[in-house]
């Protein structure tokens, strides 16, 4: 393994829940923080079920999944989480004075040899990086929903990147089975939302002019393109409330479109395949 041997994630959401479960089930400690205890037990019950979608899904997981669950620490304290940690990776909401004010915390609280990583798919890694108060050991780590099947991990630093410390993070990327994306320059989107974002606001798009309905859609993109998924399947992997807030901050079809999300959607407690409803049902 890299020289990083005690990792933690800060945010355990949708995907913070899957960075952590899997970076646990490739054999290394991790401590989980979310922001209170509530926070907590619904990241517990995430990486359960993480464990049975790995005994379902990954070949030859076997006892391996239930293993990765000892090796996983949750905890509503953000200083005991990266204590000791060698790399902090951050998959908090996606709003930019949420995540410095995060990171202000964590750098008077993490060792001066700890490396910072962002999760952010929108946010360039310049904006954030003066608030950790280690620009030189800090970079944006992208990863993609459902990181065991979709094992790319895009990787973006600054101008102030340390070079050693970039490369010590493509080389984490593979150890836990990720193929390393390396970016040469900073781009809001990386590749991958660089592409499927317009796509998922197209799909808004037609929603909100009432052209199609989603599943229609969603027929139309896999039937026609052969894609495992339509964009409003996609959306429901993401999670509406994070669908939400980011269409809350475009412009103002992606405003109407929120608006949607709002009201037929997440008031009436349907937020993706978590809530196992969301634009479709899922089994739960």
């Amino acid at each position: 393994m890299p020289q990083f041997s005690r990792i933690a994630v800060i945010g355990v959401g949708v995907l913070g829940s899957q960075i952590a479960y899997h970076t646990a089930f490739k054999g290394y400690d991790v401590v989980a923080y979310d922001v209170d205890d509530d926070a907590v037990d619904r990241a517990n019950t995430r990486l359960g079920r993480l464990t049975e979608r790995y005994e379902q899904e990954v070949a030859g997981a076997g006892t391996g999944a239930r293993d990765a669950m000892h090796r996983i620490q949750l905890t509503s304290d953000v200083a005991q989480a990266v204590a000791s940690a060698d790399l902090v990776i951050e998959a908090a909401p996606e709003r930019l004075g949420v995540k410095r004010r995060l990171f202000s915390v964590l750098g008077e609280a993490a060792p001066p040899h700890t490396v910072f990583a962002t999760n952010t798919s929108t946010i360039p890694p310049s904006a954030l990086a003066d608030s950790t108060g280690r620009p030189d050991r800090f970079l944006a780590l992208h990863f993609s929903n459902l990181v065991w099947r979709h094992n790319i991990a895009e990787v973006m630093g600054t101008p102030r990147t340390a070079p050693d410390v970039y490369a010590s993070v493509v080389e984490f990327a593979t150890s836990i089975g990720m193929v390393p994306i390396e970016l040469k320059k900073e781009k809001p989107g990386y590749v991958l939302n660089s592409f499927l974002v317009p796509l998922l606001r197209a799909a808004g798009e037609l929603l909100t002019d009432d052209v199609a309905d989603p599943a229609a859609v969603d027929d139309v993109w896999r039937i026609g393109t052969g894609a495992p998924y339509g964009p409003f399947e996609m959306l429901d992997i993401v999670g509406l409330t994070t669908a939400h807030h980011i269409a809350s901050h475009g412009d103002v079809k992606q405003r109407e479109f929120a608006k949607i999300i709002k009201e037929r959607y997440l008031d009436k407690g349907w937020t993706g395949v978590e809530a196992g409803q969301g634009f479709h049902g899922y089994p739960r």
